[in-house]
C-alpha cells in the first residue's frame, strides 16, 4: 500500500483524473493536496475573506468530484480547476452585489410598502426559494441555468460542454426562466421585484 501511495504521487494530473473518473478517492485526495493551497491563494485574491475562501475551496473540489465524468480526456485538469475556482468566486461576488442592491432598492420603497419588511430576511428567503426552484427544474434546464448564471458560460460554451445545439441550450434557458418567473411571482410581490431586478437579466 505504501508503495502504491508513493507511486500515485508521481502521476500526472491527467493520470490522476483518469483514476478519479473510476471513483478512486486516493487519487482525488492526491489532487486535492496538490492544488488546495494554490486554489485558496487564488480564491482569496478575489474574495478577500478567509471564511468565504475556505468554503470556496470545498465547493471547487466538490464540483470537480460531482462532475468528474465531464472532464474531457485531453483537457488540462489544472485549467479546469482554476476555471471552476474563478467562476465560483465571481458567482459569490455577484450574489453579494445582488443582495446589497436588492436591499438598497427595497429600502427606497419601504415607505410605500403596507407593512415594514425585514430586508435581510426577505432577501435570504428569496435566495433560498430561488435555489429550491432551480433544484426542482428538469435536469437539462437546471444544468443550463447553473452553467450560464453561476459559472458564467456563454450559450455556445454550454452547448459544447453538454454536447447540445446552441438552439437547444437557448430553449432550455427560456423554459427555466419561465418556471422561475412564475414560481417567484407566486411567492410575493417582492419576489416579482427580485425576478425583474436580479434574475431575468
Amino acid at each position: 500500500m505504501d508503495g502504491f501511495i508513493k507511486d500515485i504521487i508521481l502521476l500526472s494530473d491527467e493520470e490522476l483524473m483518469s483514476m478519479i473518473k473510476a471513483d478512486n478517492m486516493i487519487a482525488f485526495d492526491e489532487l486535492y493536496k496538490k492544488y488546495c493551497k494554490r486554489i485558496y491563494k487564488f480564491g482569496y485574491s478575489i474574495l478577500k475573506s478567509q471564511e468565504e475562501t475556505e468554503n470556496l475551496v470545498q465547493e471547487v473540489f466538490l464540483n470537480l468530484w460531482e462532475n468528474r465524468q465531464k472532464v474531457e480526456k485531453d483537457s488540462s485538469v489544472k485549467s479546469y480547476i482554476f476555471a471552476i475556482t474563478y467562476n465560483s468566486a465571481i458567482s459569490i461576488i455577484r450574489k453579494k452585489t445582488r443582495e446589497i442592491k436588492f436591499i438598497e432598492y427595497l429600502q427606497s420603497l419601504q415607505g410605500n410598502l403596507e407593512e415594514p419588511v425585514d430586508l435581510k430576511l426577505e432577501y435570504n428567503e428569496l435566495a433560498d426559494k430561488l435555489d429550491e426552484i432551480v433544484n426542482a427544474l428538469p435536469l437539462r434546464q437546471k444544468e443550463v441555468y447553473l452553467l450560464h448564471r453561476v459559472e458564467g458560460l456563454k450559450y455556445n460554451e454550454i452547448a459544447q460542454r453538454l454536447n447540445l445545439s446552441v438552439n437547444t441550450v437557448e430553449n432550455h434557458m427560456v423554459r427555466a426562466l419561465k418556471t422561475i418567473r412564475f414560481k417567484l411571482g407566486k411567492y410575493s410581490i417582492i419576489g416579482i421585484l427580485y425576478w425583474h431586478l436580479f434574475v431575468s437579466h
